[in-house]
Parts: C-alpha cells; sequence; structure tokens
C-alpha cells in the first residue's frame, strides 16, 4: 500500500510539474528567475501578479477575460441549444444518422487552419471580425461535434418506456423533450458545457485571427505580457498572466466536477 502511494504521488508530481513550475515562477522577482531556477522561493512577491492585473493603455486583463467569458458561454450554450433537438431526432426517429451524425463528428478531426482562410473572409463580410460574437458563434462551431456526440449517446441511454409513458399522459413534442428528456439528459448537458467552456476558453488560433482590440481573448492577450521593451522575456509576469488565465476554467472544473457523474436515468425503469 506504501509503495502505491508513492508511486501515485510520484506520477503525480510528473504531471503537474509544469502547472507547479509556473505557479512558483509566478512569485519569484526577476533577479531571482535569473540566478534560481529551483522550485524553491528565496523571496516570494506578488509584484509579478501587480504588473498583470494593472491596468494600462496597452495592457487591460480584464478586458481579456470579460471577452474570452462572453465567448467561451456562447460556445458552450449554443452548441447544446442546437445538439440536443437534433441528437434526439437523430436517436429516435434516425434523422441524419447514417450520414450527417459521422459528417459533424468527423469535422472535429481536421485541423482547424484549413478553415481558416473561408472563415476570415466570411466574418469579414458579416461584420463579425473583432467582435465577442462573432468569436462566440465560431466556437460554437468548434464545439458542436463534442456536443452532439455527447447528447447522442446520453439520449440514446434514456429508456424509451419513459418516452412512451409521457406520450400515453398526453405529453407532446415540445413538453417531451424539456420536461421529460432534458431533465433526464442534465449529467450528459453540464459535461457538454463544462468541455464546451474549456474548449472555447483555451482557443487560441481563432482568437488571434479574428480578433485584434475589442474581443481580444485571454490566450491571445496573455502573449501581450510576455515581451519587454528591451525584447527579453518576462518570465514571472508570463507565469503569473497563464495562472490568472488558468483559473476560470480550473474553478469551474473544481465547482461542477460532482455534478458530472451522476446519472438520472439509473432506476427510472422497473424490471
Amino acid at each position: 500500500m506504501t509503495l502505491r502511494w508513492i508511486v501515485f504521488a510520484l506520477a503525480a508530481f510528473v504531471m503537474n510539474f509544469p502547472v507547479l513550475a509556473t505557479l512558483i515562477t509566478a512569485f519569484k522577482s526577476p533577479a531571482e528567475v535569473s540566478r534560481n531556477p529551483s522550485l524553491w522561493i528565496e523571496a516570494p512577491t506578488l509584484a509579478n501578479f501587480a504588473t498583470v492585473l494593472t491596468v494600462s493603455d496597452r495592457l487591460n486583463v480584464y478586458h481579456y477575460l470579460w471577452n474570452s467569458t462572453v465567448a467561451a458561454l456562447i460556445g458552450a450554450v449554443l452548441p447544446m441549444l442546437v445538439a440536443f433537438p437534433l441528437a434526439w431526432a437523430m436517436v429516435r426517429r434516425g434523422v441524419g444518422r447514417g450520414v450527417l451524425f459521422p459528417l459533424v463528428v468527423n469535422l472535429r478531426a481536421l485541423p482547424l487552419i484549413i478553415f481558416a482562410i473561408p472563415l476570415y473572409m466570411m466574418f469579414s463580410v458579416a461584420g463579425l471580425l473583432d467582435t465577442r460574437l462573432g468569436l462566440g458563434l465560431l466556437l460554437s462551431v468548434v464545439n458542436l461535434p463534442l456536443a452532439l456526440l455527447l447528447l447522442v449517446n446520453a439520449v440514446a441511454e434514456i429508456p424509451t418506456e419513459i418516452e412512451e409513458a409521457a406520450h400515453m399522459d398526453g405529453a407532446r413534442l415540445p413538453r417531451l423533450l424539456f420536461r421529460v428528456v432534458l431533465p433526464l439528459c442534465r449529467p450528459a448537458l453540464i459535461t457538454t458545457f463544462i468541455f464546451g467552456f474549456i474548449t472555447a476558453w483555451n482557443e487560441f488560433l481563432f482568437g488571434l485571427m479574428l480578433t485584434t482590440r475589442d474581443a481580444v481573448p485571454m490566450t491571445v492577450g496573455a502573449s501581450f505580457f510576455f515581451a519587454t521593451s528591451g525584447g527579453g522575456v518576462q518570465w514571472g509576469v508570463a507565469a503569473a498572466v497563464m495562472i490568472v488565465a488558468a483559473l476560470p476554467p480550473l474553478c469551474l472544473g473544481l465547482v461542477m466536477y460532482r455534478r458530472i457523474s451522476g446519472s438520472m436515468v439509473a432506476g427510472a425503469v422497473k424490471g
């Protein structure tokens, strides 16, 4: 048992070493970062975080955080609204199950860079460049395959007897979907939202390509803190801004973790 815990602790340390090193670097002064690359902090300081959280004419971390929050919420919620009724239609009515479903899911396997040029042209014509709405809509498209895959599996696990009983009680399609099926899919919906939010929050390519000032997300804005006026890298500031950027999705995952694994279908139908 002791050996097992030692192996587990070593594995956890190795897997989380980059995060730990970044966190420790964030509390070091520039001079200490240069002379002390170890995990030991000689003189902890909050100066790096103060630099990151101080608003200037060129850098505003709160603006970047707000942009990412709005775009990630759109990119997480909209795919759920589209995928939920589509997933039910695919499972219960067979709509698009043979062609549309594998086509949408396999699109996620393609490298996103191949869509860069046509998307940029489309967004330019539509006036969606450098807007939170435009970025959120694009992130919705990125998250749609995963949302559809998760919700198709969730609907398929719901016993048909539950829907048949609701139909016999007079429930029409809208009520059946949103009063019967939707609550049973809640764990899958929560999982879909969390993964969608984290994926949208971490997106860098389209944030860099489609935004310039007004809608710059945190992933892109964080890179603005790295360079110094002399052209070097502020490692302490860079580490601090990465920690700040990681906090929202980390907190969401920790808060919602216990609500992912529950199942509201278990035991719903008696044998």
